[in-house]
């Protein structure tokens, strides 16, 4: 492998822009190229940042060393399988894929071809979970609210998997043990799909998690909260804050005390995509790989459906039809 690795994004929509807009920007990277089936945006994106535009894939392939997808989910298989087949590592958009058949089937490649499957659960970056993560110790209960205004993009799945799977990822990765009850709430407000949900995941060693999430909301959030033994703590995604209230014995009695973190704030893509680079170039395992992206897509189908359980028990509760599932 040369010095600057040789990378290439597919899919330079909104994401993928900022790929290859980070890519071009890093030392010891070469932003080989980008493919898009749009091709005046692709185009565009490669007059930017002075690359090749790819007219196929196999163009690609026989070029990059490593890859960013940053298509539509229904893709991430297809494309992600076939430039591994090709020998490249890659780092594909959360969520992972549509189904965990999906999903099984790219961590098989990854390992059959000995290529590096990293996938990208941006919040894992945040500086602020980061350090928030340092002095997590049995959380005991979470409290995640993810919040935005209505936007077309990303319509082509639910809220859950559009924004609620960052928050389970992390919650995820601060529980160790296993999902044993979900009990959830979802509606469609302004798309066919499920715009807003509130779920209640416990798990068996006692722990308790509470995820809200909304597309429709008339203001952007983006917090978590939890709680451990004799400590709270709280992260602010976006403004990368993070801060932890103990308690403390005194002669005088518990006293609180307040403790703000101090994450150095940088842009979470560009810890994720350095993160990628140092595994491509020293063959470690991704901090996200396709492993721990399968288990919070699983989680979230987990939750789709018992949104789907719900809603059925509600009509049945109201003498209305009971719909069948598509």
């Amino acid at each position: 492998m040369s010095t600057s690795i040789k990378v290439a994004v597919v899919g330079v929509g909104r994401f993928g822009r900022n790929h290859a807009r980070l890519y071009h920007e890093m030392e010891s990277v070469e932003l080989a190229g980008v493919y898009d089936t749009n091709r005046d945006r692709a185009a565009e994106v490669a007059a930017e940042h002075g690359c090749r535009v790819y007219e196929t894939l196999d163009d690609l392939t026989g070029d990059a060393e490593a890859a960013s997808v940053a298509v539509p989910t229904e893709n991430h298989r297809d494309v992600a399988c076939r430039l591994m087949e090709a020998g490249l590592d890659v780092l594909v958009e959360k969520p992972i894929s549509r189904s965990l058949d999906e999903a099984g089937e790219m961590i098989e490649t990854a390992e059959r071809r000995g290529r590096i499957l990293q996938v990208g659960h941006l919040e894992r970056f945040n500086p602020a979970v980061e350090a928030a993560r340092m002095i997590a110790r049995d959380p005991l209960f979470f409290e995640a609210h993810r919040l935005s205004p209505f936007s077309p993009r990303s319509l082509d799945v639910d809220v859950v998997l559009d924004l609620m799977i960052h928050d389970l990822d992390v919650v995820l990765s601060l529980v160790n043990s296993p999902v044993e009850e979900i009990r959830g709430v979802g509606l469609a407000v302004l798309s066919p799909k499920i715009d807003i949900a509130n779920v209640r995941v416990g798990f068996e060693d006692g722990c308790v998690a509470n995820f809200t999430a909304s597309r429709v909301s008339t203001e952007r959030v983006r917090k978590l909260r939890w709680f451990q033994p004799r400590e709270y703590v709280s992260v602010d995604y976006d403004r990368q804050t993070a801060f932890r209230i103990g308690v403390e014995v005194t002669g005088a009695g518990p006293q609180l005390a307040p403790e703000q973190l101090q994450p150095v704030k940088e842009e979470p893509l560009l810890r994720q995509l350095g993160s990628f680079l140092r595994c491509v170039r020293n063959r470690e395992n991704p901090e996200v790989d396709g492993k721990q992206a399968r288990r919070a897509l699983e989680l979230a189908h987990q939750i789709l459906k018992e949104i789907e359980n719900h809603e059925q028990r509600l009509r049945a509760s109201r003498g209305a039809p009971v719909l069948k599932p598509q």
